[in-house]
């Protein structure tokens, strides 16, 4: 009685159907470890460019393998829109992993031959991330392929609670693994993840058919041109980019304030961060169960609610209310990432839809950087809990911007 009551449960979750999809239930444990390992490199990169830098200047040697491994990205999304745009979501995918598992893998080869030098490390990092706004693009467009509408949202969900997971068991899994093997080892592990997962995709992902043929697309910005011809996912496409801006400065501010403002140490961020992992991994999961949700109102209010959750930090709130209001703000973050992808999966045609999803993640890969970058100069000049209150009220305005925005387009379309 119990087992049937458990299976009736569980059968009538959201995430049922996604993870019992025929396609799905094949590719989605290899996308899962590959974003494991993508949480244990975060760590080995950096450690890994500490042991390579010269002494004397560590710090830019570091910041620059950092940058390696994401900004490329952003410039992959612009320049192979011509070739790329036309593919199946398996296909974008799949490429981008080939890329990652060769690049990648060639750095732990070139190390134990002793021929890593810095700049060829960082020039391997660089090519790794060169296709991850398509590979991005072609996991949603894959799950729009083969799931039904009403199933995308938990779809979605699904990729976001592999993301967040992964933060939460990649790090200290790097750490235990740097212990053993050092860094190398680490990035090796995460290039194994991206051939089983290119291997995945091209046994167990169907022959989609591809939504045209490269010479169709008119330039490498078609994706941005859709987007600007529509002001709804032009309108999307800010409130993303705002979000993620605003939310970068939070990064640089909270070491700051945990070490210089509560003389905390490495294992007080580290709560910081874990509470805020939990939060996000416990908010992907409650994601699916919003399908029934406005989702214009419901992603703007997912803004609003997060900035209003980082109020504490910047209010001086005591460190146990901090901790939890930061776990309740990865709670509210998480499902971002899902309600907004379903928004452009059903305003893009499926011929626009790669090209949007590819510049919507090129956006995504430059906004937090971004806010990275204005966020140390703002903690030096205002402080740090200053910054986390610039940005919490910043993100707060943003989301009432956004819904009068979204009000004042409804009430013209009602005349």
């Amino acid at each position: 009685m119990a087992i049937e009551s458990v299976r009736k449960i569980v059968s009538s979750s959201p995430y049922w159907p996604v993870v019992r999809h025929p396609v799905l239930r094949k590719i989605l444990p290899g996308v899962g470890l590959s974003y494991i390992g993508d949480g244990m490199s975060t760590v080995a990169i950096t450690w890994l460019a500490l042991e390579l830098a010269p002494e004397s200047n560590k710090g830019t040697w570091v910041a620059a393998a950092a940058v390696a491994y994401i900004l490329p990205g952003a410039l992959g999304g612009i320049l192979f829109g011509r070739v790329l745009s036309a593919r199946s979501g398996a296909q974008l995918a799949g490429w981008d992993a080939v890329l990652r598992a060769t690049a990648l893998g060639l750095i732990p080869v070139m190390y134990v031959l002793d021929a890593l030098t810095m700049g060829l490390y960082i020039a391997l990092l660089a090519v790794s991330s060169l296709l991850h706004a398509w590979g991005t693009a072609g996991r949603y467009t894959l799950l729009t392929e083969v799931l039904q509408e009403r199933h995308h949202l938990a779809g979605n969900a699904v990729i976001t609670i592999f993301g967040e997971f992964a933060t939460v068991v990649g790090p200290p899994a790097a750490a235990l693994l740097i212990a053993w093997g050092g860094a190398a080892t680490v990035i090796a592990v995460d290039a194994a993840t991206f051939a089983l997962l290119a291997l995945t995709y091209r046994l167990a992902a169907p022959g989609t058919a591809a939504s045209g043929t490269p010479r169709d697309q008119a330039s490498r910005s078609a994706g941005f041109r859709a987007i600007l011809g529509d002001r709804r996912l032009s309108g999307l496409l800010a409130l993303t980019f705002g979000y993620f801006f605003l939310f970068g400065p939070v990064l640089v501010a909270l070491p700051v304030l945990v070490s210089e403002d509560l003389g905390g140490s490495a294992a007080t961020l580290a709560w910081y961060y874990t509470a805020f992992g939990v939060g996000s991994v416990i908010g992907g999961l409650i994601t699916g169960y919003l399908r029934n949700w406005l989702l214009w109102p419901t992603t703007i209010g997912i803004v609003t609610g997060f900035g209003a959750a980082l109020l504490p930090m910047g209010l001086g709130a005591p460190t146990p209310v901090v901790l939890v209001s930061f776990g309740v703000s990865g709670l509210i973050w998480a499902p971002y990432a899902a309600t907004s992808t379903v928004l452009f999966q059903r305003s893009a045609t499926p011929e626009q839809l790669p090209q949007v999803l590819a510049a919507r993640g090129t956006v995504m890969i430059v906004s937090v950087p971004l806010g990275n970058m204005i966020g140390g100069p703002l903690s030096t000049a205002i402080g740090a809990r200053q910054t986390l209150l610039a940005s919490a009220v910043g993100t707060i305005l943003l989301g009432a911007v956004a819904a009068v925005a979204v009000l004042r387009r409804r009430g013209r379309s009602a005349v």
